[in-house]
């Protein structure tokens, strides 16, 4: 039986995917036990989750032995590890995937993020990963990017599901938009059946707040103390502004007559970072239809736990969310700046974590080989 917060969540419209996956996840039932008792109808996985749960070398030792003895180095490894999980998930959420036309029951998987300034290379990463992983409900992520975005127009258009991941700005998120209209109407125009193609734009949020507070505090006056906790929330609500606008238009309008389905906002890093904020604030204020929410487990269970979810909170907000931006230009805190920034930083966390992946994976590789 599912839980009733959650349940009230799904009903207003927002998809809750779960923002972790593991082997041990996978094979304890606890992702399965996620999906009947607290609602979760997908999976997003980023390098810093797969590094996490590949630390868990009781659960892989078994295929690292096989790889290690087929002569695979790490880089083919963690292809082929990562693969496989997100393979088995893809499997495991198909009856969701086919009961919801394929809008959720959805798995990502990312591009080697040490690409995310490549476009070429991330168009050619993107294919194979959408083949090694071999299922329908496969979104591959590619980090939206400046040169992201011909990345996302090309992967679509080739008939490849995709996930924009790491926006941080509005600006950037039009861009995002635009991409994935320029990739439905290349892959319309290639004969792909637009009705099979799904994408969602991963827009960040507590990170936004993490670092405005942190300028506000260093400001100090009553003013900006009195605005820490409420930037993040506000440029989300915005971007879902973009969102209805964008998808009443004449353009799209052509598109969703030919079967096209939106690519939905989806609302990433949810977890609050800051212990004087309410856990679930960006649970229940960015309550909206035709939303994903990607939690980690912690933000899961108190949303479960006591969350209160009141219906739409972001439709009507967008007066209000603007208030915000402005002032705080009106304290000289930089939104672009700001987004930059962050940006510049998410990439940097991902590639580390990546390296750190395939660091520790090559030394079980050669462990294995010596047993």
């Amino acid at each position: 039986m599912s839980n009733a917060n959650t349940q009230a969540l799904s009903d207003a419209g927002v998809s809750i995917w779960l923002d972790d996956l593991s082997r041990e996840r996978l094979t304890s039932g606890s992702l399965e036990a996620l999906i009947k008792e607290k609602n979760v109808v997908g999976v997003t996985t980023n390098p810093s989750i797969f590094h996490a749960a590949l630390s868990d070398g009781e659960s892989y030792a078994a295929q690292v032995a096989e790889l290690a003895a087929a002569g695979m180095d790490a880089e083919e490894a963690v292809f082929k590890i990562t693969s496989d999980d997100v393979a088995a998930a893809c499997d495991l959420f198909a009856p969701i995937n086919a009961a919801t036309n394929g809008v959720d029951g959805r798995v990502s998987i990312e591009v080697d993020p040490r690409l995310a300034r490549k476009t070429a290379e991330t168009i050619a990463e993107a294919k194979v990963l959408h083949e090694m992983v071999g299922r329908e409900n496969v979104l591959v992520k590619i980090p939206g990017t400046v040169e992201g975005l011909e990345a996302i127009a090309e992967t679509l258009a080739a008939g490849i599901s995709v996930n924009v991941t790491l926006i941080f700005s509005l600006e950037r998120y039009r861009a995002v938009i635009n991409a994935f209209l320029i990739g439905l109407e290349a892959a319309k125009a290639n004969g792909h059946d637009l009705s099979k193609l799904h994408s969602v734009a991963s827009f960040f949020v507590s990170r936004v707040d993490t670092e405005i507070d942190a300028r506000l505090n260093a400001i100090g006056t009553d003013e900006a103390l009195a605005l820490r906790g409420k930037a993040g929330v506000a440029n989300a609500r915005l971007a879902y502004q973009v969102y209805e606008e964008t998808f009443t238009s004449e353009r799209w309008n052509v598109l969703a007559a030919a079967g096209a389905n939106a690519q939905r906002p989806l609302w990433a890093s949810t977890g609050v970072k800051d212990p004087a904020l309410p856990d679930t604030l960006y649970v229940t204020e960015l309550c909206a239809p035709n939303t994903v929410n990607t939690m980690p487990e912690k933000t899961l269970e108190a949303t479960a736990d006591h969350a209160e979810i009141s219906g739409n909170t972001v439709s009507g907000s967008y007066a209000e969310a603007n208030a915000v931006l402005d002032a705080l230009a009106a304290l000289g805190v930089s939104y672009n700046d700001v987004v930059a920034k962050l940006e510049v930083e998410g990439l940097q966390k991902f590639e580390a974590a990546w390296n750190e992946l395939l660091t520790d994976l090559d030394a079980s590789l050669k462990n294995a080989n010596v047993k």
